[in-house]
């Protein structure tokens, strides 16, 4: 879902949060470019298309992109990148 994104635990499911909240600071493309990237149609961030399950702010973060997608969501400024 696009407002709520999380990381579960069981099957690595991250998300952003309320999309419509992010500033495009790009901090999180930027530091992980392997699962984010940048939406060229609103500038917001999204998940990478190969990893998503649903919508642009819904996926899943394989074992060895987790420890990246973490670091982004302790590092995101207003804190809507979400880890469960």
């Amino acid at each position: 879902m696009v407002e709520d994104l999380y990381l579960k635990e069981a099957i690595n499911d991250e998300s952003i949060d309320r999309r419509d909240g992010c500033i495009s600071c790009g901090a999180c493309w930027e530091s992980c470019p392997e699962f984010f990237e940048q939406n060229p149609d609103g500038n917001f961030s999204m998940i990478v298309e190969k990893y998503r399950s649903g919508e642009l702010g819904e996926g899943e973060a394989p074992e060895d992109l987790i420890d990246c997608v973490i670091k982004v969501s302790d590092d995101c400024p207003i804190e809507i990148i979400h880890v469960s």
